[in-house]
């Protein structure tokens, strides 16, 4: 295993704050959960949130895809991730089966696309931006396994308040456009990520309608490769 493991500062009112990227590991288990507690409270199903057995897996099928960022000590938020083959001729898939529902005991090490499973960050922390230093984490891995991408499937919370005047495709070239925000979406624009498609029943979500907005980072030393 690769450790991964960062220091920076965030700044919190106009005044920096330590933190801190890094692998997660079983003793973390207990506030990882309890974060996704806060990020998906009720009427999220508590089947939802990470068990111990994903995340056992995740420590020991895919560590260098397990990071969590620390504030001064505390753990306020994860992100997760697999390797995958994945085609873009045939782009069609759910979160439950790319995913393994977030056991990823079909991660492949040889894989070339490293796919997103999962982000949270305790909502009191959101105005730090530590989701965007997640992600930024993770292209490192990309860059350093020297992998072509990193891919996910996003949310698109705000479709369903527009679902009887446009297609979830209409939807997200609105939001890229500037006509709309969505939370998830334009998160993910800041980031980097480029959208590729919308996937069908990616995953069950009512607010988006079970659509998902599959968004890329290619690797940017892979470009020919990725043309």
């Amino acid at each position: 295993m690769t450790v991964y493991r960062r220091k920076f500062y965030v700044f919190n009112q106009g005044r920096p704050v330590p933190a801190l990227i890094r692998n997660y590991e079983q003793r973390d288990f207990p506030d990882l959960i309890r974060i996704q507690q806060e990020c998906f409270p009720p009427p999220f199903l508590s089947e939802l949130w990470w068990n111990t057995k994903q995340l056992h897996n995740h420590v020991t099928l895919f560590p260098e895809g397990a990071l969590c960022i620390e504030i001064n000590g505390e753990i306020m938020g994860s992100m997760t991730g697999v390797l995958v083959d994945f085609d873009p001729k045939h782009p069609d898939h759910t979160w439950e089966d790319i995913t393994d529902s977030g056991y990823i005991s079909n991660h492949n090490p040889n894989g070339k696309t490293l796919y997103v499973v999962d982000i949270s960050v305790r909502p009191s922390y959101r105005k730090l931006g530590l989701g965007q230093w997640l992600m930024l984490a993770m292209y490192d891995v990309v860059v350093y396994r020297r992998l072509d991408r990193l891919l996910g499937g996003g949310r698109i919370p705000g479709y369903h308040k527009k679902a009887k005047e446009m297609t979830p495709e209409q939807y997200l070239e609105a939001v890229i456009k500037g006509e709309l925000k969505d939370p998830v979406l334009s998160f993910l624009l800041r980031c980097g990520r480029i959208p590729i498609g919308i996937v069908n029943n990616y995953l069950e979500d009512t607010e988006s309608s079970n659509y998902g907005a599959l968004m890329e980072w290619k690797n940017p030393f892979h470009t020919r490769i990725l043309k």
